[in-house]
């Protein structure tokens, strides 16, 4: 009688994270330069209805926006895959950043410092919740250039909060800021890896 060989199937772990922040500061650049299959986005055109709520400054070449998430995956291996879920940056869609925010190990709250303040909504919603981010500077061509204590002390972020420099069209420098939201997540939960 032949023997019939069963494989152990492994349901991968599911990780979640979600990258926030201002309008225009490059969530869906991030979440598309990272993703392993094609990015679900929800971009819609910016409409001449919306020049009188949509602040283009710094970013006047912006002809779309996100209007509900961006989705992305990344496969860290066969036991643990991780989701990315952008978040719209525009204050009139902060109602949907909850459910977008559920289940989540961390966030990126990405930045960028032509206009920090679009950062502080981000940071008070993650902060307010109690979910573990990492502060992503996106060092976009032009933008300023400042230390990293004038950043901290520009978004009032103290220094249990991870800050990181990238450059969100770059699949590497997006992996590095996961990897720290990771990390700093992990901190949490056993502050013996901290």
């Amino acid at each position: 009688m032949a023997s019939v060989q069963s494989e152990e199937l492994t349901v991968p772990s599911s990780v979640k994270i979600v990258v926030a922040g201002g309008f225009g500061v490059g969530k869906t650049t991030l979440v598309g330069a990272v993703s392993e299959i094609t990015p679900l986005r929800t971009e819609e055109l910016l409409t001449e209805a919306g020049t009188q709520i949509d602040d283009l400054a710094g970013v006047e070449g912006k002809t779309t926006t996100t209007v509900a998430l961006d989705f992305g995956r990344i496969t860290i291996n066969p036991e643990v895959v991780l989701y990315l879920f952008g978040t719209p940056g525009q204050d009139r869609f902060w109602f949907m950043w909850d459910e977008l925010a559920y289940g989540a190990i961390g966030a990126v709250v990405l930045v960028d410092t032509r206009r920090l303040d679009g950062g502080f909504g981000a940071i008070d919603f993650f902060e307010r919740r109690g979910i573990p981010f990492v502060v992503a500077v996106n060092c976009f061509e032009g933008g300023h250039s400042y230390s990293e204590d004038e950043v901290r002390h520009a978004l009032d972020v103290g220094d249990g909060v991870p800050l990181v420099l990238c450059d969100a069209r770059d699949r590497e420098s997006c992996k590095t800021v996961l990897a720290r939201v990771i990390e700093h997540a992990m901190s949490k939960l056993d502050p013996a890896m901290a």
